[in-house]
């Protein structure tokens, strides 16, 4: 599993000088490399050998960077944002992985001086939002190791596309500033270019007797359809859906590695929940007659990239749930194949609100697709023995509560089969033999299931005091309350401004200043000049 070095590897550490007519951002690695030039008025870019001379009495403003996000284009020029600190999260597969805590927006507008009153209070608006792309959080990246690939697909990479550099490798719905590596590339800037993932990334070690078992969850946000809570619902036209998160447990051991992965994803139909001040919004269906060629765009995306699917839906069959249920299944059935089924499992009825070991039964009933497609496993000269061919795709109307819940529960029966297979596990022993290798794998999914739901709904997960413990407590119950509230809140007043900040981050609107953006314009604000790509 481990990547060769790139050709040109990335710089580490470097520092930004602030010229009156350019940034400069210099190795401070031991790099020999080159320095950076931004320009101040375009945000045009060059390589320059030296740093330009200045005043003794007038010296440059400087700060120390960890890395390049990538530029983004608006009214009256470029604005460059940084990383300005991180925190050094673990390793994965002996890379060191970081996370990003503080980013920094540096503008590149100085000719905004002399453009209209119209234009400077737009670009005001729309500077506005990337304040918000400062905060964003759950941000990883590694200077050395791929975090967009899962093992299995990093495993096949062929010996050319090792030695190219990292960006790319980079699976490209996974790479959170995708968009806004545009120009770096362009200018061929390697050294710069450092892919970034949202999402997830927790790890820790446990003893089993006298092995040591490490186990990983790393999560990948898709960018496709990102977004929060109740501003992006379903599908697109082209089959992408909202929340969709590819989850990858990792578990090493006595030189063995296993890798398995799940998915989770908003239902693949036109549908939408329109903010209204009420506390559940109706759900409704766009486009119905749409849905059949959606569904199908969405499961060849899936069967093309992961093999076999099983579709999980875990939704009421009653209520406003019940419809979207019927909807659901209605357009699955005639689709499903011996590499597509679907599977319904009403977690509220089933299960209620505390008797989540009931999962036991859904278990059950897919312990047969788990068997069958596995996970993949390399031996200890890291030879492939063992591969996944399909993939369990979960989703409830978030996909975040009943959907974490679910997904620990799976994650921790493949890891029971995994060390079965390795004898490590005797035939009827559990991870719950283990007090402290159960403590652990709780906790680490806690904490996953936190990081995805803060990103889309801004609250840490509901009903994750079952994942975290075993089993429902009076607090968590109080807390859930709590946090139901405040995404109430969220969704109404906050998210709406969050939502164009993510459109504009991802490309998904492009500012163009040739727009009308005076106040007789027919859209008002940002609308009048932000143009869809969608």
């Amino acid at each position: 599993m481990d990547q060769e070095d790139s050709k040109q590897k990335l710089y580490t550490r470097m520092r930004l000088w602030e010229f009156p007519d350019q940034y400069v951002i210099q190795p401070s690695d031991g790099s020999s490399g080159s320095s950076l030039s931004i320009n101040r008025k375009d945000g045009s870019m060059k390589l320059i050998d030296e740093i330009p001379q200045y005043n003794s009495l007038r010296v440059p403003k400087t700060w120390k960077i960890f890395g390049v996000v990538g530029t983004l284009k608006l009214l009256a020029g470029s604005y460059l944002l940084v990383i300005t600190k991180c925190e050094n999260y673990g390793s994965y597969n002996g890379h060191p992985i970081f996370k990003i805590s503080s980013m920094k927006t540096f503008p590149c507008n100085s000719s905004l001086e002399h453009a209209p009153a119209e234009q400077k209070k737009a670009e005001t608006e729309f500077s506005g939002l990337l304040n918000i792309v400062e905060r964003s959080s759950g941000l990883f990246f590694s200077y050395t190791a791929n975090l967009t690939l899962s093992a299995q697909r990093l495993h096949d990479l062929g010996v050319e596309s090792r030695s190219v550099p990292l960006w790319r490798q980079a699976e490209p719905r996974f790479l959170w500033n995708n968009y806004m590596l545009e120009v770096l590339i362009d200018n061929k800037l390697d050294p710069f270019i450092l892919p970034i993932v949202q999402g997830s990334f927790h790890n820790f070690q446990a003893a089993i007797g006298k092995d040591i078992i490490d186990v990983t969850v790393i999560a990948r946000r898709c960018t496709r359809r990102n977004g929060t809570r109740m501003w992006r619902r379903g599908a697109d036209n082209d089959g992408y859906v909202a929340n969709f998160v590819e989850t990858e447990q990792i578990m090493q051991i006595n030189g063995y590695t296993a890798s398995f992965v799940q998915i989770r994803g908003s239902i693949p139909l036109l549908w939408e929940q329109i903010v209204d001040l009420t506390y559940k919004p109706k759900y409704e269906l766009v486009k119905a007659e749409e849905s059949p060629r959606v569904m199908e765009r969405h499961l060849l995306d899936l069967r093309k990239k992961y093999g076999a699917v099983l579709a999980v839906d875990l939704i009421n069959k009653h209520g406003g749930e019940g419809r979207l249920n019927e909807k659901f299944s209605n357009t699955i059935l005639p689709m499903l194949s011996d590499d597509v089924r679907y599977l319904h499992f009403d977690f509220h009825h089933v299960c209620g609100h505390i008797h989540f070991d009931r999962l036991s039964i859904l278990y059950e009933q897919i312990s047969e697709f788990l068997e069958k497609n596995g996970y993949l496993l390399l031996n200890e000269k890291g030879e492939k023995s063992k591969e996944q061919l399909g993939i369990v795709r979960t989703n409830c109307i978030d996909c975040l509560d009943r959907t974490n819940v679910t997904q620990s529960m799976i994650a921790r029966n493949m890891l029971e089969n995994q060390l079965r297979r390795l004898g490590v596990f005797a035939a009827e022993e559990t991870i719950s033999s283990h007090p402290n290798l159960d403590e652990c794998f709780k906790i680490l999914w806690a904490d996953h299931g936190d990081d995805i739901s803060v990103q889309y709904s801004g609250t840490p997960a509901l009903k994750g005091d079952f994942t975290r413990f075993g089993h429902r407590t009076l607090e968590g119950i109080v807390k859930d309350g709590f946090n139901a509230l405040q995404r109430y809140y969220l969704n109404n007043f906050c998210d709406g401004t969050k939502q164009d900040a993510i459109d504009l981050l991802q490309g998904h609107y492009i500012v163009s200043a040739s727009r009308d953006t005076s106040p007789s314009s027919q859209k008002g604000g940002l609308e009048a000049i932000a143009v869809s790509t969608s």
